[in-house]
């Protein structure tokens, strides 16, 4: 969503609820460079937490959230209910319902044409509902996580200030994976680091001295997100019809990275590069998103992979035939192409001691930028080509041929 649908946030201003007692109401914007993909209206009094959310990663997905937490921050009770326009009729509206103690997760996910259960043992864990675009549920995370610490004296920036949790998947895609792994660690200055174990590397929050989530940055995650808390509510409901109205005429709010298949051939060789494009979206790429030297997944998500049918040499480097991954490092004298014998894993799994090699790549400006993330290789003959690379102004490119 571009930033002219930013007055549409209809601020709504804090309130009490009826009974007197005082409420705490604020929201979450998300934003991928100039585009918000997430927007969130959050309400907690005590131990219950209410939500209202819409994201778009890539399909838009309305969300009314119901929360009741233990005394120690943990989650007790989550009740979601899911719509997600774009899903077939029987699938558009999703129920998802967790139970959790000290030793076990129950959960239940009910649309209008299934219906199943999961329970889990924690181990004795604190296990966290899980939803990468929902920032109330990081809050929590932070929250309970400050709590441990404090009930176990271990002060931010003490050393001792790193706590694990579990965490269970609500969304359709993850229904397969069971409980994972979080880690939080607390860092002086009211700054504060979480992991998950497989699924999108490391995210960096701000908090105020109540432990608030003030802004998280996802510049480190598959997620690249920056996100804002904002005192006043914004109209979610407002916002999520317009997401999907937008997302029935033609797809005018755009997947975040489609993932897609490059396939080209030189002489009696074949090539596939399976790989998610980006959208520049207003953002700095080398040197912001594309931090220098930093190994770079070369493009979103899963790690991009290509294919030979045939033995190749690609930047001076001997490929024997079959499947690698491609990395990058873009440095301030160059880039660098990194071949790796591991497939499969996912954009943030880098081993460096399965490279093949390196290779240094030839850089060049493009006179019209590309606003999505391309990969492409060109024969010049039936023996060579070029792989290139292509984003923003920049082009990448290293010499192919085929052996």
């Amino acid at each position: 969503m571009k930033r002219y649908l930013l007055p549409a946030l209809l601020l709504v201003a804090c309130a009490r609820n009826e009974t007197g007692g005082p409420e705490e109401r604020h929201g979450f914007i998300a934003r991928l460079g100039n585009d918000t993909v997430a927007v969130e209206s959050v309400t907690r009094r005590g131990n219950t937490v209410v939500s209202d959310a819409v994201d778009r990663f890539p399909r838009v997905r309305q969300r009314h959230t119901e929360i009741k937490l233990r005394d120690d921050g943990g989650i007790e009770h989550l009740d979601m209910r899911i719509r997600t326009p774009s899903e077939p009729e029987k699938q558009r509206e999703r129920r998802v319902v967790a139970d959790v103690t000290p030793d076990s997760v129950i959960i239940t996910k009910r649309d209008d044409s299934t219906s199943t259960r999961w329970a889990f043992a924690t181990g004795g864990g604190v296990a966290m509902a899980h939803v990468p675009q929902l920032y109330s549920l990081y809050e929590l995370y932070f929250d309970a996580a400050r709590r441990r610490a404090a009930a176990m004296s271990r002060p931010a920036g003490s050393g001792n200030d790193t706590l694990m949790f579990r965490q269970f998947y609500i969304d359709r895609e993850f229904d397969r994976f069971p409980l994972h792994h979080a880690v939080v660690r607390l860092l002086d200055g009211d700054k504060a680091e979480i992991s998950h174990d497989w699924l999108s590397g490391t995210g960096e929050a701000t908090l105020d001295s109540a432990g608030h989530l003030l802004a998280y940055s996802g510049a480190r995650t598959t997620y690249l997100v920056d996100v804002r808390r904002l005192d006043s509510v914004p109209d979610v409901q407002a916002i999520g019809s317009q997401f999907a109205d937008r997302e029935a005429k033609g797809g005018a709010v755009r997947a975040l990275s489609v993932r897609d298949t490059m396939r080209a051939t030189i002489g009696n060789a074949s090539f596939t590069v399976d790989y998610s494009r980006p959208l520049a979206r207003g953002r700095t790429l080398v040197g912001g998103v594309i931090p220098y030297d930093r190994v770079w997944r070369t493009g979103a998500n899963a790690a991009t992979q290509l294919t030979t049918s045939a033995p190749i040499t690609l930047g001076g480097l001997q490929l024997p035939a079959g499947a690698y991954t491609l990395w990058t490092v873009p440095r301030a004298t160059g880039v660098e192409l990194v071949v790796n014998r591991q497939t499969g894993q996912w954009g943030t799994g880098y081993d460096r001691s399965r490279d093949l090699g390196r290779a240094p790549m030839t850089v060049d400006t493009l006179a019209q930028p590309a606003d999505t993330f391309t990969i492409s290789i060109t024969g010049t003959d039936a023996r060579s080509g070029t792989l290139a690379m292509e984003w923003g102004t920049f082009r990448w490119s290293a010499p192919l041929a085929v052996r």
